[in-house]
């Protein structure tokens, strides 16, 4: 391995798993990208292993605080543990469970979704990349799965230099799997879906909106940015009422028919820009007990947080007009960029702005599958808010 020698202005944080081009000596464009170094503090003693790349403002990813060797071995036990947390939750057990997280992991930039016995892999690095050889040994190894679907289309690794594509890399498996959750089953489209192919993030907010409905005399239901119904499936075992779902994609409204055909279910699925429709619903002064705002990241980077804001902005505005009085607005950010504190003020404008008052039900974040690690608060993403119209 190469030597990488941080500067002096590096300070080192415990547990934390980025160093920053700025912090680095000499020249970055002497290593290749995704090479795996040795790095070491100003005073020569040994800080870590990571892989490097140069062209990347986060130079060096973190695999191990320990000089050791990067063998199938080392990354057999990074998975293992892994597996055995979410084990130990009960997760693992469930029809779909994200049993790898990255940082939150150790191993930065692999993501790993199971599916049943099928495993949607994403790897998300250079570094990753050039290991994913013995990692994909390692897992066969340990999960002796039906197929791994590389779901490697996602635009985060442009910025690595790699290319988008998607592929079975092991067995076989049909696009569309059955799983189920918390009673409600769902087709998942493993090589053509929205991310790994289930939004399996939002596991617990679901079931938190289920209780919710329980207790309230609520008649209908909008679902926003729906893709494959999830959340307005999940508030069908508990209400009756009219159930709405509005997505801009073909595929997306093909798959929240299916899913509630496949739980006999009744629900309207409308293709059309989530922006338009509630601007709409308010011209036609149409009113909603219950709003779900699960929108994609509108924050991809850091330049693009101020267009980011607005976005958000405008759908909560929106949505906060057209609700009843004594609703309930469900109103979500993955953008790991929009810091929860910011999240929460963009809402106090919106309540302003529209002049409507809310109380905070509940804040939810991602389901334990997919850990925060404390020394690495860029690990939660998700925030989930649920407000409850007081005026």
């Amino acid at each position: 391995m190469k030597k990488v020698i941080l500067n002096k202005t590096f300070i080192p944080k415990n547990g934390y798993l980025w160093i920053f081009s700025n912090e680095i000596s000499g020249k970055l464009s002497e290593f290749e990208t995704g090479e795996i170094v040795k790095v070491y503090l100003n005073n020569g003693k040994f800080y870590c292993i990571g892989y490097i790349n140069p062209r990347s403002l986060i130079a060096i990813r973190i695999i191990s605080f320990k000089d050791t060797e990067i063998n199938k071995d080392f990354l057999k036990k990074k998975i293992k543990n892994a597996i055995d947390y979410r084990k130990n939750l009960g997760y693992f057990y469930c029809d779909g469970c994200r049993i790898f997280f990255s940082e939150s992991d150790f191993l930065p930039g692999l993501i790993i979704d199971k599916y049943k016995n099928y495993l949607v892999i994403q790897t998300l690095t250079a570094g990753i990349e050039k290991i994913f050889p013995l990692i994909r040994e390692a897992i066969i190894e340990l999960l002796k799965p039906k197929a791994i679907i590389l779901k490697n289309d996602s635009s985060f690794r442009t910025y690595e230099g790699l290319e988008q594509y998607t592929k079975v890399d092991y067995g076989r498996c049909d696009n569309l799997q059955i799983i189920s959750e918390q009673g409600v089953k769902y087709y998942v489209d493993l090589l053509e879906g929205q991310k790994t192919g289930f939004f399996l993030d939002q596991k617990l907010n679901r079931l938190y909106l289920r209780e919710i409905l329980k207790n309230k005399n609520y008649k209908k239901i909008l679902d926003c940015f729906s893709y494959s119904g999830g959340w307005a499936l999940s508030a069908s075992t508990v209400f009756n009422g009219q159930i709405i779902c509005v997505d801009s994609s073909d595929k997306a409204i093909q798959l929240i028919k299916k899913n509630a055909d496949l739980n006999h279910k009744k629900i309207t699925a409308i293709k059309k820009d989530v922006f338009e429709f509630l601007k709409e619903a308010y011209i036609n002064k149409e009113k909603f007990d219950c709003i779900i705002l699960d929108p994609p990241a509108f924050i991809k980077s850091r330049s693009k947080i101020k267009e980011g804001l607005k976005g958000y902005k405008e759908i909560n505005q929106r949505a906060m007009r057209i609700l009843s009085n004594g609703g309930l607005l469900i109103t979500a950010s993955c953008s790991h960029h929009m810091q929860r504190e910011i999240f929460i003020e963009l809402l106090r404008e919106c309540s302003k702005d529209t002049k409507r008052n809310f109380r905070i039900l509940h804040m939810g974040s991602q389901a334990p599958d997919h850990p925060v690690l404390l020394t690495m608060p860029e690990t939660e993403y998700l925030k989930t808010v649920f407000l409850e119209n007081i005026d």
